[in-house]
């Protein structure tokens, strides 16, 4: 497996990373977790929003990576995109459990680019 389906396969866990710590106060009713989510407030509603946010992010990502290599792309490029995905993608999640606006769009921002670059490493094959 190249480096960048490893990463591929690591952001898939992200969500439940960030789910975890929406969910790490106590009281949590897993007989209805979605309520007890919108209960919630500050740093935990903030985790969960960004659990979101993972799981949006995730199938774009995958697609990109997937058709780069389908069409040939560059594996350096491929594996590169992929990581600073990972990394922009983990600081995403950081930034909005701290309440830091500003920097969670502008590493969104990073992030989306490297999908999109993704795509092109692919159709410049």
């Amino acid at each position: 497996m190249t480096l960048a389906y490893w990463c591929l396969f690591a952001a898939m866990f992200y969500p439940f990373v960030f789910a975890g710590l929406a969910k790490s106060q106590g009281g949590y009713d897993n007989a209805n977790p979605r309520a007890w989510l919108d209960s919630v407030g500050g740093w935990r509603r903030r985790a969960h929003w960004a659990q979101q946010n993972h799981f949006e992010a995730y199938p774009p990502f995958a697609a990109g990576v997937i058709v780069a290599h389908q069409l040939g792309g560059t594996q350096a490029w491929i594996d590169a995109l992929a990581v600073i995905f990972l990394v922009s993608r983990l600081l995403y999640g950081a930034f909005y459990v701290a309440d830091r606006p500003t920097l969670r769009s502008l590493v969104w921002t990073v992030a989306f680019a490297c999908v999109v670059g993704l795509f092109l490493v692919g159709a410049l094959a």
